[in-house]
């Protein structure tokens, strides 16, 4: 694992739209979501069909408040979960079915949420919606939570680990490991960003919902985790987290992987060799 040692430009960062563009700085962006999203499909429909998935199974009220949980073969010695990105405002649980492999090959339950999306939902009440889950889902496989999210669901698994987080004690307690993949930590840039005509953030929410300007909760792990390639917005925003928190004496780590962009850098959670899947479901502090 390469460790991250994000140093700033020389020029200050004038235009944030660009910052922030992830799929102008892709070659071939456009290929990525059919791509995942065929993937999905297959490996969910597979599942399925062997009896090892839970589909559309609710945890709210609203009509994106459901999730997906794929079982491995045997009784599953805990329970990983997956937030899917998309800038708050895009996307949902279906595109990202075949993530779930590499711990379900490791004998981890997976659950995968939807959420209701900006500008229907403020991202503070994204966040609760995200406890909401959490609180539901620990109800329904034993053992330890293990978080992962990416971008805006990067975002959202790092907001759980804080002092404030909506989640019940309970939940809270089992939750010994998170890997956040190329999240947003600090809301405040977005402020000036086109993107905010969508997410509809003003400075007081942008302050409460950015995990860098929260305390975390004692004893959580996690590891950011962002591409050597992508936007250095990401991995500014990867390195700030593990430092800040860092000062709180709870266990973090900040590394990149090289060449990797904002598109790839989750594919290693389909490789149940891959070192990202051995942080997530490896033994306690491991």
């Amino acid at each position: 694992m390469t460790h991250s040692f994000w140093q700033p430009g020389a020029e200050p960062l004038t235009d944030l739209d660009a910052a922030y563009a992830n799929s102008a700085a892709i070659a071939g962006s456009q290929s990525y979501p059919p791509r995942w999203a065929a993937a999905a499909a297959a490996f969910r429909g597979h599942l399925a069909s062997i009896g090892r998935a839970r589909l559309d199974c609710a945890y709210g009220q609203a009509p994106r408040n459901c999730y997906d949980l794929f079982l491995p073969y045997g009784a599953p010695i805990g329970l990983v979960v997956f937030v899917h990105g998309g800038y708050w405002r895009a996307f949902d649980k279906s595109l990202w079915s075949h993530l779930a492999e590499g711990a379900l090959q490791r004998g981890h339950a997976v659950a995968m949420p939807s959420y209701t999306l900006c500008p229907n939902a403020t991202i503070g009440a994204i966040t609760r919606e995200i406890g909401a889950f959490l609180d539901h889902v620990a109800g329904e496989v034993p053992g330890p939570i293990r978080l992962s999210g990416h971008s805006a669901g990067g975002h959202l698994v790092s907001r759980m680990l804080c002092t404030d987080a909506p989640i019940a004690r309970a939940t809270a307690d089992r939750i010994d490991r998170t890997v956040s993949i190329s999240g947003v930590h600090d809301l405040r840039p977005l402020l000036a960003t086109d993107m905010n005509d969508i997410l509809q953030l003003n400075l007081a929410e942008a302050r409460a919902e950015s995990s860098a300007l929260l305390e975390p909760r004692a004893n959580i792990d996690i590891t950011c985790l962002a591409g050597g390639a992508e936007l250095d917005e990401f991995r500014r925003q990867n390195a700030l987290l593990a430092n800040v928190w860092h000062g709180f004496g709870v266990r973090t780590r900040a590394v990149e992987r090289p060449g990797k962009h904002h598109f790839d850098v989750i594919d290693e959670l389909r490789d149940p060799a891959s070192e990202i899947v051995a942080i997530l479901t490896g033994a306690p502090n491991s």
